[in-house]
């Protein structure tokens, strides 16, 4: 399967893209800001296995006027695109009284405009029976506990979810599936600044593997949903 993984440097996506890796018949594109981790991570996959086959991209999803010229380099790589992943995100961890507008930026660039607008652009690579995964988050549902300090994060990953099921409509006739995880507390570096002294209830190997698990297998049997996946709160 040809795959595209963003935020891939470190965290849950570093270990998505291990994961996939396994397979030789895996083509996984793994995009992040950090070359020199992307590097990192293409080098530990081949330790695994010699036949993986991960390309590094580095590439930041803000810069929106680089977008077409990203894609033509994407196309390059591979000629169409079964499963996407948008992993990326930023969490800014600041009272509500004192998020300006810089901030607020910041956070919305990554978890909501460069989502949307890279799904955008990656969608004519996508045929049927591809699936495009969200990775959300639970404070991103109406109802779920909330944290000081976290509204905006909170926000954006509100409007992730609202989003996939918007998209999951328009994409019907198309027969390519979007749904999105919110996930729970996984012990990620974004985790330890938000909640320094709580224990996550998932490593990021473990929720790796359930989100590959779900890419693969879950465009079968959801669409359009927004799932819940944790143990506890946060």
């Amino acid at each position: 399967m040809n795959i595209i993984v963003t935020g891939a440097s470190q965290g849950i996506g570093n270990e998505i893209v291990k994961v996939f890796s396994r397979s030789k018949k895996n083509h996984i594109i793994a995009i992040s800001r950090n070359e020199k981790q992307l590097q990192a991570l293409v080098d530990e996959c081949k330790k695994n296995n010699p036949e993986a086959n991960v390309t590094p991209y580095a590439f930041d999803l803000t810069q929106f006027d680089f977008y077409p010229l990203v894609i033509q380099r994407i196309e390059n790589y591979m000629s169409h695109c079964d499963i996407l992943i948008n992993n990326a995100g930023n969490l800014i961890l600041k009272s509500f009284k004192k998020i300006d507008q810089s901030s607020f930026d910041e956070v919305f660039n990554v978890n909501v405009k460069g989502l949307f607008f890279f799904t955008q652009a990656i969608l004519p690579m996508m045929g049927k029976g591809a699936h495009i995964v969200n990775i959300g988050s639970m404070g991103g549902i109406q109802g779920t506990k909330k944290f000081k300090g976290l509204s905006a994060y909170s926000a954006s990953k509100g409007a992730v979810a609202v989003l996939t099921e918007a998209l999951a409509e328009e994409l019907i006739e198309e027969e390519i599936r979007v749904n999105c995880l919110a996930l729970g507390g996984v012990e990620t570096e974004m985790f330890k600044r938000a909640f320094p002294h709580a224990e996550a209830g998932y490593t990021p190997n473990h929720m790796a593997q359930y989100i590959v698990d779900f890419a693969m297998n879950g465009w079968k049997h959801f669409n359009g949903k927004v799932l819940p996946v944790s143990l506890g709160t946060p």
